[in-house]
């Protein structure tokens, strides 16, 4: 998932740390649960460390098939500020929280200043071929890159609900996300003066968890919601053929 936004010329601060945020928002304290609410901080410090290294990699692997076109000292100073004051290993997951959302800003704004706000779904793309190698497969079929999604959601401190369960290798499995945090965190952002890129974090979020699906060989369809619980979605992936009838058209 992006926060869709790129940064003023402060560095950006700190997504909510806990899922307490988005239960704030409502006033209410009873947010549902999940089986990532208890993940640990190394599994979060790590999730986002890879998270950074898909973008970034993917990044490269877009540039590159540009060809010639790309100007290499600009880019060669990109990664040293996406780089820059990296955290100790073992820092809590806020530190590296900051780290990918500092990257995540400034390769928005260094392809969209330079090629326009169309080719994020091409990097995107390129993303999720790093992602198809570096994402490992755990045995849950179509389960496996919707249980990603859900660690993404955790890491937000977002609401999230799975289908019932699924048995090993699922040729079909979802989750909703009843309540978006990244946009509580855009908000925070807006009232902080942070230049906002997109209009709405969805625009590039789509193209990635969808792009992230069918590079590990599944179907995505998705849904966005909105309503009492605020912004939200429905994913879903499945073996081809299978795609549920819940979702014409593919998205």
């Amino acid at each position: 998932m992006s926060d869709g936004h790129r940064s003023s010329d402060q560095p950006l601060s700190p997504a909510p740390r806990t899922a307490l945020l988005s239960a704030a928002v409502r006033g209410d304290d009873d947010s549902p649960r999940s089986p990532y609410r208890s993940m640990s901080d190394t599994e979060r410090s790590a999730l986002w460390r890879q998270r950074l290294h898909e973008a970034e990699a993917g990044l490269t692997r877009y540039l590159v098939s540009l060809g010639d076109e790309v100007r290499l000292t600009a880019w060669f100073a990109l990664q040293a500020e996406i780089f820059a004051d990296l955290p100790d290993p073992g820092a809590p997951p806020y530190a590296w929280q900051r780290i990918f959302f500092r990257g995540q800003a400034l390769m928005e704004r260094f392809l969209v200043d330079r090629y326009g706000e169309q080719v994020l779904a091409d990097w995107a793309r390129a993303n999720a071929d790093v992602h198809r190698e570096v994402e490992p497969d755990h045995g849950r079929g179509a389960a496996d890159p919707i249980h990603r999604i859900a660690r993404q959601a955790e890491l937000y401190g977002s609401d999230y609900e799975f289908d019932d369960d699924n048995p090993p290798a699922a040729d079909r499995a979802a989750v909703t996300i009843t309540h978006c945090a990244i946009w509580d965190y855009r908000e925070q952002a807006r009232r902080n003066g942070v230049r906002l890129t997109l209009s709405s974090p969805c625009t590039y979020c789509t193209e990635a968890l969808s792009a992230n699906i069918s590079a590990k060989g599944f179907v995505p369809t998705h849904r966005l919601r909105s309503g009492p619980t605020g912004h939200g979605c429905r994913w879903e992936a499945s073996v081809p053929g299978q795609a549920g009838a819940d979702t014409p058209g593919g998205n």
